[in-house]
């Protein structure tokens, strides 16, 4: 079957003979009425793959659930062993799921209403500290060559406005040739903000230009800030998380505790510490929701407990 689910060849019996049109058609919606990126896409067709995987066993079509079968499915989740947080995001895409059908009138009830989300606690993120932060900057500021000239820049600039990852390696260079103490980033469903860039970043910014033109082949062009032979024409992100590794160890620093989106987490976290407003974080990280912003609240929270238990002379009595 062609569309967007795009069925294998190979799939198995059962999977084959599953109607995946209503799939394919809320995933065409997302696209166009949402601006759904790619990853959005990825994580709808997985867990709707899997919801109606699992009708299929009970002889009815993804569009036929009812209360009783959606419960089946959370318990078989469960079952399985599956974490409290990826139950909740499937039972979330099959909430979506359930209010396109309704909205297109191929259902008249939804049978997600009654049905409560899995309990989950929500984590706190990984953190680094603004120490931890420098010596990972002094450690890509040794780094030799034009590589390093590159990598000090995406660096900067990502401690500097808390870019989501794909939001900074696909960066198009026209939005460093306007004013430069300013970015314009499309963020997520095509959502516009501005941050603002500090010095040192655009000093880095500054600098790289100087040798991007060494990352093309001689007489091309490229729309992109940070340019690649890769099949995006631009940096990808799995090569940068690679790198930024290796500078991690360079710096002491242990790798697992350091990514593209730690580094977002620690923009967020050391200006609210450093008293920016809830609001402002907000809108320079490109949250839509103010609740998503409020986790680094906690961890501040968090912090200032563990000051006062490990520091103050009375809570060692």
């Amino acid at each position: 079957m062609g569309g967007v689910i795009g069925l294998s060849h190979g799939a198995p019996p059962l999977v084959a003979e599953i109607d995946f049109r209503h799939i394919e058609s809320f995933l065409e919606m997302c696209v166009g009425e949402r601006g759904a990126s790619a990853n959005t896409l990825q994580a709808y067709r997985h867990d709707l793959r899997a919801f109606a995987e699992f009708l299929a066993t009970l002889g009815r079509g993804p569009h036929e659930a009812d209360v009783a079968a959606i419960r089946n499915y959370l318990s078989a989740m469960a079952d399985k062993g599956l974490a409290a947080p990826t139950a909740a995001r499937r039972l979330s895409s099959v909430r979506q799921f359930h209010r396109f059908l309704c909205g297109e009138g191929i259902r008249e009830d939804d049978p997600c209403q009654t049905i409560d989300s899995p309990r989950r606690g929500r984590p706190l993120p990984k953190l680094l500290s603004e120490d931890e932060v420098e010596a990972l900057l002094e450690a890509a500021r040794r780094q030799p060559g034009d590589k390093g000239t590159r990598l000090l820049a995406l660096l900067e600039m990502l401690y500097a406005t808390g870019l989501r990852v794909s939001e900074l390696v696909g960066l198009p260079l026209s939005c460093v040739a306007r004013d430069p103490r300013w970015l314009t980033i499309r963020g997520k469903g095509g959502r516009e903000r501005i941050v603002p860039l500090s010095k040192i970043a655009r000093e880095a910014i500054e600098t790289y230009l100087d040798v991007r033109g060494r990352f093309l082949k001689p007489g091309e062009a490229s729309p992109f800030l940070f340019p690649s032979r890769a099949r995006g024409g631009h940096l990808t992100r799995q090569r940068f998380a690679q790198r930024l590794k290796e500078v991690a160890l360079e710096a002491g620093l242990d790798p697992a505790r350091v990514s593209p989106h730690v580094l977002r987490h620690a923009f967020a976290t050391h200006l609210l510490a450093h008293g920016a407003d809830l609001r402002s974080v907000q809108a320079m990280l490109g949250h839509a929701d103010i609740s998503t912003t409020q986790i680094y609240t906690h961890v501040l929270d968090e912090r200032l407990k563990a000051l006062v238990r490990d520091h103050h002379p009375l809570a060692r009595k």
